[in-house]
């Protein structure tokens, strides 16, 4: 059993893979100032809801957005498991060609997901990954990445909107009853929420143009499950994409290892 590991701004993604199958998916809040031990016992907790034995857990795998994190996480994972984890970055075996001007600056977490987007999903495929910031990459019809956008997360432009207004409060993410909000709260739900299903509706018309040909469309992240059933395209939502990508990549490496 492989222990995956996907270290994001808001959160860490957490989750067990064995031949091909991902066992849980769990978030806690990313906390920079926790402390080796404190990851170690919030980790062992996990396992013992899920009743996972550590000595079940052969290898372990991390990506990370969040490099002040690394080394805690990682040093954490070695008490824990006593196996050194394996940091997705450079080095690493992913199989994916990149065709960026600077391949090293895509996140690792872009990374992970475009390999599971290949492997599950085929090329040309689309991956949106709603989280403190919503990111969308593309791989082309030959299976090159080549490129994506970013863009404000869904709670950053909700508590962007509520910091910097004196009279609009702050409101769950639920979708209003009708487009046109006749109330202050409803209004700002059908912005926030509609508006950004128009946003990925429209973004993935526009890569559709410029790419010459559709592309199937899968998102992923804390925040997909709130909007996508909103969006007008297509779009494949799988919580697991990114645990699935590390799980691919261990397996790569480890393979190449022997």
């Amino acid at each position: 059993m492989i222990l995956a590991i996907d270290i994001g701004n808001t959160n860490i993604v957490i989750g067990c893979t064995k031949k091909e199958k991902v066992h849980f998916v769990e978030r806690v809040s990313t906390n920079i100032s926790k402390t080796e031990l404190e990851y170690v016992v919030e980790f062992k907790t996990l396992f013992d809801l899920y009743h996972i034995n550590v000595e079940e857990i052969t290898g372990c795998i991390i990506s990370s957005v969040v490099p002040p994190l690394n080394n805690i996480v990682s040093t954490a994972m070695e008490k824990l498991l006593h196996t050194s984890p394996l940091i997705v970055g450079p080095g690493i075996k992913t199989g994916l060609n990149i065709l960026m001007d600077n391949p090293g600056q895509v996140g690792s977490d872009l990374i992970v997901n475009a390999v599971a987007g290949l492997k599950y999903y085929g090329a040309p495929i689309i991956m949106i990954d709603m989280g403190t910031a919503t990111t969308i990459s593309v791989v082309d019809k030959n299976k090159n990445y080549i490129g994506g956008m970013i863009l404000p997360g869904v709670k950053v432009s909700l508590e962007s909107l509520v910091n910097r207004t004196s009279q609009l409060p702050r409101i769950s993410l639920e979708a209003p009853k009708k487009i046109i909000g006749t109330n202050t709260i409803d209004c700002m739900k059908s912005g926030i929420i509609m508006g950004q299903a128009a946003c990925m509706d429209g973004m993935i018309e526009r890569i559709w143009e410029e790419l010459g040909y559709q592309a199937s469309v899968v998102a992923t992240g804390g925040l997909a499950g709130c909007i996508v059933p909103y969006c007008k395209k297509e779009i494949i939502c799988d919580n697991e994409l990114t645990l699935k990508g590390l799980d691919i990549i261990y397996r790569k490496n480890a393979e190449s290892a022997v």
